[in-house]
């Protein structure tokens, strides 16, 4: 019996048999060539065949989790046509006289390395996406087919690390689990799982060598461990765990139409966070009461220039229309940070959490943020929409925005557009703008706490700092007291206030914010039940 740990990526634990996927590390060979003319067109026509590939699984992932999860893949396609990657690819080629496959493995492994050890979280998270489409190159070179992942039995998944294309092949109904030895939590193969709801780990030291396909293994994403070979003890504890949890998500089923209501009569609204308008499956399912944030950034993530502003009404008014009457709240453009986009043009940043990013772009480039304004008040004609500008800090900033609004709505008049003008509210993520909140309340409908930038820039930390976990706490009291201080200063005014950070999910504090007052938490798609049953629960 085998126990190692590592980071939990999603929750959840099961038993069963181990298959361990090695990569195909085809050795590439160095060969000489005589007709560079020809081994160019091997590598287009490999190049083609890629697009191709990388297409079918874009296609694959949209059903299965969503358009913001597979955007990975027009990324991919995006970088296959990467004028520097190819322009050294070619180079190679033409000076060195090697063959293609060569030049690939040797590029790739250039540019990855280059990209890892670069400062910023988003490059970073590159080195493995060209690392990918280097080796997928190199199989259509050397004529290999893609691992079929789709045709294994119900297994645990092992393997050193997992790429986005490999993860959304897989059939997750034959995945029980996986757990690698590297990955990041921030990885797109960590928001796969988590979408696709796959219990895994990452970072668990395993030496590859002595796993073997068909041991039995224990996933504890719960305790984020792995027990390969466990115990006949260990088994029977884990299969009434598994039952316990079983029985568990049947008891919140039964929660599906309920109030979020105290047994004193106290009710609270649980909204769900989602990042694209295939999402809103989830919100319906889950008996959300409306959608608390959407991610608006998301429509402008994996592409190479802006979506206009019908490709944005669009997405917008299919999100109202089908949440028929419920609350959407829908954040404006939150690029920067560890959300970098190429044609935005944004340039490097010693610091980019603290950086040129959200409310700022919008206020500092304004035909941006006009065109998304203008799909949102067209959009709020056909339902219950709400408008939620992020990263303030001053009163100020809110008066330009109004004014940028009016602009707006001046254009719509003359060219006699349908439009409406919606609720506005602010997120509170910054702790000047809870210093001034009882100001920000007198001129806003609302605030939407986000406690994952709230907590950082509070305790002077960065969130994506694994050295830092052991500093990081949310439930820190001076967190706390700014949540209780805004909502008293919402209350205050008439003005409501919500939770939509991870904070929200906490069960833990769900008591505590009941007591706060606060009238909304806004929590991921499949914690919705979860906190109902807590406020149901509740002793307030």
């Amino acid at each position: 019996m085998v126990k190692l740990s590592g980071k939990a990526v999603y929750k959840g634990v099961i038993i069963g048999p181990v298959a361990v996927l090695k990569k195909d590390d085809q050795q590439v060979k160095r060969t000489k060539i005589t007709d560079v003319d020809a081994e160019l067109a091997r590598l287009e026509q490999a190049g083609t065949q890629a697009q191709e590939q990388l297409q079918k699984l874009y296609d694959k992932a949209v059903k299965e989790v969503g358009e913001a999860s597979a955007a990975i893949f027009e990324v991919h396609q995006m970088m296959l046509e990467d004028d520097d990657y190819l322009d050294a690819i070619h180079n190679m080629i033409q000076t060195e006289m090697v063959n293609a496959e060569y030049a690939v493995a040797v590029t790739g492994d250039n540019f990855s390395e280059m990209f890892a050890n670069m400062d910023d979280e988003y490059m970073k998270a590159r080195a493995a996406d060209v690392k990918d489409i280097s080796n997928r190159l190199v199989r259509n070179l050397m004529g290999q087919e893609d691992v079929d992942l789709a045709s294994m039995e119900p297994s645990i998944i092992v393997a050193d690390d997992l790429s986005p294309s490999e993860t959304v092949q897989m059939d997750k109904s034959k995945i029980l689990a996986f757990v690698t030895v590297h990955g990041s939590t921030n990885s797109h193969t960590a928001i796969l799982a988590r979408m696709m709801n796959i219990p895994a780990l990452i970072g668990v030291p395993m030496n590859l060598e002595e796993i073997h396909t068909g041991m039995k293994a224990v996933v504890d994403g719960f305790k984020g461990e792995v027990i390969f070979e466990p115990s006949g003890e260990i088994c029977a504890e884990v299969e009434e765990k598994i039952r316990e949890e079983q029985e568990k998500l049947k008891l919140l089923q039964t929660l599906k139409g309920k109030e979020n209501v105290t047994p004193s009569g106290q009710k609270i609204n649980i909204y769900a966070n989602i990042g694209s308008v295939s999402d809103v499956g989830y919100v319906l399912e889950n008996d959300a009461g409306g959608i608390g944030l959407f991610r608006s950034e998301f429509l402008y993530l994996g592409r190479d220039d802006f979506p206009t502003e019908e490709e944005q009404f669009q997405a917008y008014r299919q999100v109202v229309q089908t949440m028929a009457g419920k609350k959407v709240i829908i954040r404006t453009l939150d690029i920067g940070a560890d959300k970098q986009v190429d044609y935005f043009n944004l340039g490097k940043e010693d610091n980019p959490a603290l950086g040129y990013r959200a409310i700022r772009i919008c206020l500092k480039q304004p035909d941006i943020f006009k065109t998304q304004l203008r799909a949102l008040l067209r959009a709020a004609v056909y339902g219950n929409l709400s408008i939620m500008y992020p990263m303030i800090i001053s009163v100020d900033e809110v008066k330009r925005i109004y004014e940028i609004v009016d602009e707006v709505k001046a254009e719509l008049d003359e060219t006699q557009i349908p439009y409406k003008v919606p609720e506005q509210g602010i997120m509170i993520e910054t702790p000047a703008a809870v210093m001034v909140s009882e100001e920000l309340a007198q001129i806003v409908d609302f605030f939407s706490i986000g406690t994952n930038d709230l907590t950082q820039y509070t305790l002077a930390l960065d969130r994506q700092n694994a050295k830092l976990d052991d500093f990081y706490d949310p439930h820190h009291p001076a967190v706390l007291r700014m949540i209780k201080l805004v909502t008293d200063n919402a209350h205050k005014y008439g003005k409501w206030s919500g939770i939509c950070g991870e904070l929200g999910a906490d069960l833990e504090l769900t008591e505590e914010f009941l007591r706060m007052g606060l009238d909304e938490l806004s929590v991921a798609p499949s914690m919705v039940l979860r906190v109902r049953k807590a406020v149901r629960e509740a002793n307030v």
